[in-house]
């Protein structure tokens, strides 16, 4: 399978971000641009989206970027810096690039954007190689 495939494979089976009606923008071996509109059941007591919203997307962008090559890859560490809040009607984009590869684990950067292409949060993470393929779990 190709990158877009794999990644398509996993989004199949993975309820969640189709909950969140992320769309596969473009796929890339080690990289991936995915797209989600803020709806309303993803607003906080503040009016914004909810913190845990943003790190989810960001998630969903590591997994389908680590995970693409058909090797399978699980999250080991994750840190996220919010510069802006969203609002509801916002779309984000969150923008996944390789930038450290090991045998074992690799690093990705993800930006996440608003459609006006401001900055809402960086993430950085760690993925530790299981050894086993996407299409074996």
């Amino acid at each position: 399978m190709n990158p877009r495939q794999v990644a398509d494979y996993m989004f199949n089976q993975d309820y969640f971000s189709q909950w969140m009606n992320i769309k596969m923008i473009e796929v890339k071996e080690n990289y991936c641009l995915i797209e989600m509109p803020i709806k309303k059941d993803m607003i906080n007591g503040l009016k914004t989206v909810h913190g845990g919203v943003t790190f989810a997307f960001a998630d969903s962008a590591l997994a389908f970027s680590s995970n693409n090559t058909g090797d399978a890859a699980v999250a080991l560490n994750c840190i996220i810096n919010f510069t802006k809040a969203g609002k509801e009607g916002d779309v984000f984009r969150a923008e996944s690039i390789l930038v450290n590869d090991t045998r074992k684990t690799a690093v990705y950067d993800i930006k996440i954007t608003n459609q006006n292409n401001e900055l809402i949060a960086k993430f950085v993470g760690t993925v530790y190689k299981i050894g086993k393929k996407v299409t074996e779990l």
